[in-house]
């Protein structure tokens, strides 16, 4: 049997652990599989023979989009050319809509099975979508039990696998364990901050999460800090801001980000696939996202969901505070961080609730999703040029 030829492609950090993990799925089933596209080092770890840098898709925002706009079409393009001339026997987009369901509308129509994992977020905005991922896939694989029925009037082919995030996160572990790890002091309290992994994150919040740090260095000066960053790239951009806090007890890590939450006792964080990661780990948070002025003033016309963060979402109440773009200022950010570290009526009541998402979500995702692409594989009919 000719081994099977899937095209897969990944856009950001928290697609590159999802499309990781369902490789390695995939491999269990399917031996000798080969996998080409787009990913970062998790993925090309896994095997992954990638076409471009992951980091060419990490952007988010209309406006920020525009300033790659050139560079991401003539990509999109040319890989939609290179999987129609050299056909997969599947491809399957992970998350990165905007970029991957025009690939899965030609490649459909081409004749190429199509997979995308993560549901683009309808229930918040662009509920139409719907109807485009109709005609560009054969199967969505979504990570949380509401989506679902948002697609009813489409009939959408649909596998509600869970996240592989709360089958890799213990739901019992040993905060203290990845103190010692990091080298910091096990009696003392840790604060991590993670401003987010794309560059537009990072321009928007990263000086206001170091000056609220500082701010709470001046006030608890035996609180610490620590600080992961998600590529080379993005620890050289830090480090160099840090040089403005000399004083700041923070320790920078590459990569590590599950180490940093591990290890901590609460978490300023941008809204992200992070914040879902935090509360697998039981980590009390506050939850930041700012963007440029031009962008939010669009979004905000046209999101309709009472919460942005996926812990608020998944509890369906307001269980982590949100503060969002003008909101997002150090006096704000430090009093909420205050509560997340030092309330402990508030920390315990979302710790409970946090194990309840963690209940949820914790069903083998990578194989539930490996094993609905089996069942669309089968059922789809022989290739007649085979």
């Amino acid at each position: 049997m000719p081994a099977l030829r899937v095209a897969i492609i990944a856009g950001e950090a928290s697609g590159d652990i999802l499309a990781a993990g369902l490789m390695q799925a995939l491999k269990k089933i399917y031996p000798k599989i080969e996998f080409y596209g787009v990913g970062g080092d998790l993925m090309i770890a896994e095997g992954l023979v990638s076409k471009a840098p992951m980091e060419q898709l990490s952007v988010m925002g209309l406006w920020e989009v525009l300033g790659r706009l050139r560079v991401l079409l003539k990509l999109r393009k040319q890989l939609i050319a290179d999987f129609i001339k050299n056909p997969p026997d599947l491809f399957i987009g992970v998350d990165a809509p905007d970029f991957n369901l025009n690939i899965e509308l030609a490649l459909k129509e081409a004749g190429i099975l199509t997979v995308h994992y993560v549901s683009p977020s309808v229930w918040a905005w662009k509920k139409k979508r719907i109807f485009k991922i109709k005609k560009a896939v054969d199967l969505l694989l979504t990570l949380f039990p509401f989506e679902q029925q948002h697609y009813r009037e489409t009939q959408q082919n649909i596998a509600f696998v869970g996240h592989t995030l709360a089958e890799l996160i213990p739901q019992q572990y040993d905060t203290q364990s990845f103190k010692r790890k990091l080298a910091l002091a096990e009696n003392a309290k840790v604060i991590a901050l993670l401003p987010g992994s794309r560059s537009s994150e990072t321009k928007y919040l990263l000086g206001v999460f170091l000056a609220t740090a500082q701010l709470f260095h001046q006030h608890y000066p035996q609180v610490l800090f620590v600080l992961p960053a998600a590529n080379q790239y993005r620890y050289d951009e830090i480090k160099l801001q840090l040089e403005q806090y000399p004083d700041l007890p923070v320790t920078l890590l590459l990569q590590q980000s599950r180490d940093a939450l591990s290890a901590c006792d609460a978490v300023l964080i941008a809204s992200g696939t992070a914040t879902l990661e935090a509360a697998l780990l039981g980590k009390p948070m506050v939850v930041a996202y700012k963007m440029a002025a031009v962008t939010y003033a669009i979004y905000s016309r046209m999101i309709s969901a009472k919460y942005i963060s996926l812990p608020n979402l998944l509890a369906g109440e307001l269980l982590v505070p949100e503060l969002l773009q003008s909101q997002v200022t150090v006096d704000n950010l430090f009093a909420e961080l205050e509560k997340a570290l030092f309330d402990e009526q508030r920390r315990d009541y979302q710790c409970r609730q946090f194990k309840k998402i963690h209940r949820q979500l914790d069903m083998a995702a990578s194989d539930r999703a490996a094993a609905a692409i089996q069942k669309l594989l089968k059922q789809a009919p022989p290739d007649p040029n085979c």
